[in-house]
């Protein structure tokens, strides 16, 4: 769908899943346009923008919600407050890619709520939520997520960390995380918003069971789901492919953003 005044898009953060959904929009998606970005290193993210077909400005993350009527944030979690806030505040279309630090500021949706704007969280890389989300309108009686990665995906988070592991030195499949996605996304904050996307798509993040594995064996960053409701029982497998530059991120999770940006625009939309 062409639109004579195309939606306005803001990026926050231009890493792996910023730079590549700026780069299909400056390639052109129908009914959208790049309107600004924002990132920690100004320079390196405006020498990145000078290859580009239309250049935009370099602002910074509270000033997105100022030019675009959509902000994505895909930057940094420290730093998701600071989009988040102005994004909800100006009424704008806020689509986040921290969804573990959105549990903590659930405010944000009442907020959105009473000031116009709308919070889209994209599947990620992530499958079958619309079946989830299907199910969530009848009872679901239990959702659980195990993930097996690489171990290097997983070097630096926070639970890894206080269990002093060294993930260099293991060579077996090694649960080192079984939870609610709710403790999942505090100790793995960058690598388990996929089971944050699907605690909201069913039925929140203290009943969604998770289970991390550091699996060696394994080159593709696994996740595995099921899911018993009253109205099916069904189990998903999904082998997401690491970014090359950023292990613990998926190639599939800047096209998530991408399709998910087309649907606000598309004459057809496929999926719940």
């Amino acid at each position: 769908m062409t639109r004579s005044s195309p939606l306005r898009v803001g990026i926050g953060g231009l890493g792996t899943i910023g730079l590549a959904v700026a780069s299909a929009l400056d390639d052109g998606i129908d009914g959208l346009r790049l309107a600004a970005v924002s990132a920690r290193d100004r320079d390196r993210a405006a020498a990145r923008l000078a290859a580009f077909r239309r250049p935009v400005p370099v602002v910074g993350l509270a000033d997105l919600a100022e030019t675009a009527d959509i902000v994505i944030e895909c930057a940094p979690a420290a730093v998701f407050d600071e989009v988040a806030d102005a994004a909800v505040a100006a009424g704008r279309i806020f689509m986040p890619l921290s969804v573990g630090v959105l549990l903590r500021r659930m405010d944000l949706v009442d907020r959105a709520a009473a000031g116009g704007g709308r919070i889209i969280v994209p599947t990620g890389a992530l499958l079958g939520l619309d079946a989830v989300r299907a199910a969530a309108e009848g009872e679901i009686h239990a959702v659980t997520m195990v993930t097996r990665k690489p171990p290097r995906g997983l070097k630096g988070a926070p639970h890894v960390e206080k269990l002093g592991l060294d993930l260099d030195a293991i060579t077996e499949p090694t649960r080192i995380f079984d939870g609610p996605a709710r403790a999942a996304a505090t100790g793995f904050p960058a690598n388990i918003n996929v089971a944050v996307a699907l605690s909201l798509a069913g039925i929140g993040p203290d009943r969604t069971m998770v289970e991390i594995w550091a699996d060696p064996k394994v080159t593709r960053n696994t996740h595995r789901i099921r899911v018993e409701a009253e109205a099916a029982r069904f189990e998903m497998t999904i082998e997401g492919v690491p970014a090359p530059d950023n292990p613990a991120t998926g190639r599939l999770t800047p096209l998530s953003v991408i399709a998910c940006l087309r649907g606000l625009v598309g004459p057809l939309r496929v999926g719940t």
